[in-house]
């Protein structure tokens, strides 16, 4: 038989969505893909009960329905501080997934370089192979996470078409400040760079920080887009309602991809999400205060039990340091494996989330559960040194 395709040698299958795989095949609290266990907004599901009767249930317009779309430019336009137009500047997508692999192959031709912070999401590095692109990494320092602007000016100087960045980011929770953005805007428009921003954790930030959006800043309008989803905010990941905003001389190019990619969002899905979308902002008060508050109970357990993490600024997630109870020799793989099997509780191996070399000791945990589920999986990991001895 003929080759197959060469590019899948040079990523797996998604790591976090196997660790899913593996909590259901031994019974484990599945904290390893990002998905709440509690219901979305009443509203929105009861909406979808009258949907469910009375349509739409064809194709939609291919760029996403238009009562969709202007309740889409009103809700982003207010958080974006700027008007959008719901005909030129957004496409609605099958979760915000699809708007990123949309927006990499409208932006960039085969052999062009996409920027990337390392700790990353496993999604960009093997999106930027299948449009044969080059992923370039840029290490996060931790505990804050902070860049060096200078290696990434550096790479820029070698050429590059892109910077992809998630805000806040997925897996180590940080939030970019202001001055931070300012920087690499300035360097985005002095070697005339694309900023591709993935911020799907927009509305999930923890006191003392804030979410900028980089096409709000002066001079990146015009090569910014903005990919996110309502998956995280109104809890409705498996909806895959996504969005890509830009202006309309890069948004031509996305709808083009959007068009042959999956000729439309769910008509029933973004009939019912209208009602999120204009939900008023004291939801969004009481969505991060929810957040807020198991962001507490989660990390308040890990310091009892003695687990070191790092704190996250915004998104769901800490990253564990595993080391005191790592075998000699066991990569973070197999302690993954181990501690689903014994313990009860998945979770993510940072190695998935690293370029880094010789990083074994990181896993990626996250607390969009409800009280009684975080509860559980922190009384199973309070055991952990006896199971996993």
């Amino acid at each position: 038989m003929q080759e197959l395709s060469r590019k899948n040698a040079l990523f797996t299958d998604s790591v976090i969505r196997r660790m899913t795989r593996v909590a259901l095949d031994c019974g484990a609290i599945n904290l390893a893909q990002g998905f709440p266990d509690f219901d979305p907004p009443k509203e929105i599901t009861d909406r979808l009960a009258e949907i469910a009767h009375i349509g739409p249930h064809q194709y939609p317009i291919t760029m996403g329905a238009p009562n969709f779309r202007e309740a889409l430019a009103r809700k982003c336009g207010r958080f974006m501080g700027r008007e959008l137009d719901p005909n030129t500047d957004m496409v609605v997508t099958i979760g915000s997934t699809e708007a990123m692999v949309d927006t990499i192959f409208a932006l960039t031709n085969p052999g062009d370089r996409i920027v990337m912070f390392s700790p990353y999401f496993e999604n960009y590095r093997a999106q930027a192979i299948m449009a044969d692109c080059e992923p370039v990494f840029i290490p996060l320092v931790p505990p804050e996470f902070n860049f060096d602007p200078d290696i990434i000016e550096a790479e820029f100087k070698k050429g590059a078409k892109a910077i992809l960045i998630c805000n806040p980011s997925n897996p180590s929770g940080k939030v970019f400040t202001y001055d931070e953005l300012r920087t690499i805007a300035d360097l985005c428009i002095k070697y005339d760079v694309y900023a591709i921003m993935d911020e799907v954790y927009e509305h999930i930030i923890y006191e003392g920080h804030k979410h900028i959006y980089m096409n709000s800043l002066e001079g990146m309008w015009e090569r910014t887009v903005s990919c996110s989803s309502l998956s995280k905010t109104y809890s409705i990941t498996g909806w895959r309602l996504g969005y890509a905003i830009a202006p309309k001389h890069l948004m031509d190019r996305i709808k083009q991809y959007h068009d042959f990619n999956a000729v439309g969002a769910a008509s029933p899905l973004m009939e019912a999400a209208c009602v999120g979308l204009n939900m008023p902002d004291s939801y969004y008060e009481k969505f991060g205060a929810h957040y807020a508050h198991m962001k507490k109970l989660f990390t308040e357990g890990l310091d009892r039990i003695g687990i070191p993490y790092t704190d996250p600024q915004g998104a769901y997630f800490v990253l564990a340091d595993i080391a005191p109870f790592l075998k000699p020799g066991q990569s973070d793989v197999d302690f993954c494996l181990e501690m689903a099997q014994k313990v009860g509780v998945a979770c993510v191996p940072g190695t998935s989330f690293f370029n880094e070399k010789g990083i074994n000791n990181i896993v990626r945990v996250h607390f969009a559960k409800k009280d009684d589920t975080l509860n559980e999986a922190l009384e199973r990991l309070s055991h952990i040194k006896e199971k996993m001895g």
